[in-house]
């Protein structure tokens, strides 16, 4: 488990609510989020930070992975129809078959930390119910919602055929917090062992580091924004061999800004903390630089 230390909690945290009671939790900056999503990992609960949404569009979902060649079930929970957007529809309906049976999805749902997809999904019935109305769609997400619940799928699940949807209260908007930030970290190194969490998660198909441009990157806040740093040196953390996943911790540098801290070895020998500073987009949290 990640060494857990009281923090104040970062005034952006999105306040999350279980929706089998819809009691709203907060969590620490630096907390537990289990650690790989293998089925047996303990977990607790996370909060989650507040982003802006898209405005809607009709931008088609482009493909990026090839959908589950499993015909989907004949009794498959219905989920409403969203203009123009039949692939989001069919890749939610194979998450909720497993959804309304109790299955353990932390493997499934391997883009979103495990512990959170624990609490997101507690209560299967009121995310099933929110997903029988229509949904609407904008550049970065697919969203139902009804009077007490709010499921958001992003384009990258979709093109996969099979997404997991976040789940909030309603009123409160989807979003990424301080986990899903150590969570990228601990991707982007799985990746760099030679161990994704998963075959799939691949940089061209999920990209974990942030864009070149636009160039908008400014951690302390000069007012003058470059590029992030990583885009230009992709291999500046080195030949990693491996890292200490249960020692990842977090704080925030400022506004939308974290700083992820874990140890790290690499074939040069030794062992040294590195910290990843991320920031939250709209499509999740992007690593733009290391400190080594």
């Amino acid at each position: 488990m990640e060494r857990a230390q009281p923090a104040p909690l970062a005034p952006n945290r999105r306040m999350f609510a279980l929706v089998g009671g819809l009691t709203v939790t907060a969590a620490l900056i630096t907390g537990c989020d289990s650690v790989s999503g293998i089925p047996g990992d303990p977990v607790e609960a996370t909060a989650a930070a507040p982003t802006t949404t898209a405005a809607p569009t009709t931008q088609a979902i482009a493909p990026s992975e090839p959908a589950p060649s499993e015909p989907l079930p004949a009794d498959a929970p219905q989920v409403g129809a969203v203009a123009g957007h039949a692939d989001a529809v069919t890749a939610v309906r194979r998450w909720a078959v497993d959804l309304r049976t109790g299955a353990d999805l932390r493997a499934k749902c391997w883009t979103i930390p495990p512990a959170t997809v624990t609490e997101m999904y507690a209560a299967p019935q009121p995310v099933l119910a929110a997903l029988t109305g229509p949904g609407t769609a904008t550049a970065d997400t697919v969203t139902w919602r009804n009077r007490t619940v709010t499921v958001t799928v992003d384009r990258e699940s979709v093109a996969s055929g099979y997404a997991c949807g976040r789940v909030s209260a309603a009123g409160v908007e989807p979003g990424y917090d301080d986990a899903d930030a150590r969570h990228t970290v601990r991707r982007y190194l799985a990746r760099a062992t030679g161990k994704p969490l998963n075959a799939a998660d691949i940089e061209a198909d999920h990209p974990l580091t942030c864009k070149a441009s636009p160039a908008n990157w400014d951690p302390e806040g000069t007012g003058n924004p470059t590029a992030a740093p990583l885009t230009g040196d992709s291999g500046k953390v080195g030949n990693v061999t491996s890292f200490d996943e249960e020692e990842l911790r977090s704080e925030q540098v400022r506004g939308d800004y974290l700083a992820v801290h874990v140890p790290v070895t690499t074939s040069a020998g030794g062992t040294r903390t590195r910290t990843f500073t991320v920031v939250a987009t709209a499509e999740g949290y992007c690593i733009g630089d290391v400190t080594i």
